[in-house]
């Protein structure tokens, strides 16, 4: 939903909606795939051919966060603004912040996409400075990123297990209980040795080596590896859930208050 955001001295306002990226962009942007450094051009048509974005916005892409190379993109969709180029600045400023720390539990953005809808500002220079423009910028995409549904990303390590045949019952249990998820499982050569490659939540992999020994009696050798971020289910808004659960720990161990902040502490009314 499109937020408004007005400066502290009230004469500048911003306009931005948030929205997730899809899943195969941020890993693009890891990859390499795409990169701050590109030409707008080149970058514009990869994002128009494999990732279906619009062709004036894949060309108007103001920056990468957070450090100017993170997987969240903060696009331009404005249309005829005056002294947006003398902002420009401040607001990538503010992006930077946002993505940096994140509204839930400051901690870092993935995968989202701010639109900068409609920007108003004070025809005196003096009125719209970096005071007044960089943290408008920061609560208007807090305001943007809790309309948007947000949720929290878990690290996956690929987990590479060498064992013998008997051991491979007790290795799906172990991984079953800690929510993993098998997706090879193959002999090696002619070796009566197999080895089973599974997804493990990184949160879920304290005491696995041991865990896993304990159950095949010591005959499985894990070796992990960090392999992508996924999102954790459930909706960290109900205090019930399981991402509530690690937003709470997570803002305590911080020392911020224990909720997430209401939208009405970053939305202002028209």
């Amino acid at each position: 939903r499109l937020c408004l955001a007005k400066s502290p001295n009230k004469h500048n306002r911003l306009f931005v909606k948030a929205a997730p990226m899809g899943d195969d962009l941020p890993d693009a942007i890891d990859n390499g795939d795409i990169s701050p450094r590109q030409d707008p051009k080149e970058r514009g048509r990869y994002l128009i051919d494999k990732h279906d974005w619009d062709a004036t916005e894949a060309r108007k892409i103001w920056c990468f966060g957070p450090e100017g190379t993170g997987p969240n993109l903060l696009v331009d969709c404005t249309k005829a603004v005056q002294y947006l180029n003398e902002i420009k600045d401040s607001v990538v400023a503010g992006f930077q912040w946002a993505t940096k720390e994140g509204v839930l539990c400051e901690e870092n953005m993935r995968g989202v996409r701010f639109n900068i809808h409609d920007v108003t500002l004070h025809a005196d220079a003096i009125h719209r400075g970096g005071g007044q423009i960089i943290p408008t910028a920061r609560r208007v995409m807090y305001a943007a990123a809790l309309t948007a549904g947000p949720t929290i990303m878990e690290p996956v390590y690929l987990v590479e297990i060498q064992c013998s045949e008997p051991a491979i019952g007790g290795i799906y249990g172990v991984l079953t209980r800690r929510r993993g998820v098998v997706f090879e499982n193959a002999q090696i050569g002619a070796t009566p040795q197999f080895i089973v490659k599974a997804y493990l939540p990184v949160n879920e992999s304290f005491g696995f080596t041991a865990d896993l020994r304990s159950h095949t009696g010591g005959q499985a050798f894990p070796q992990c590896v960090f392999d992508h971020w996924q999102i954790l289910p459930g909706n960290p808004m109900e205090p019930s859930s399981k991402p509530a659960g690690v937003v709470a720990a997570t803002r305590k161990r911080k020392g911020l208050k224990d909720d997430i902040p209401p939208l009405d502490n970053f939305m202002d009314k028209m």
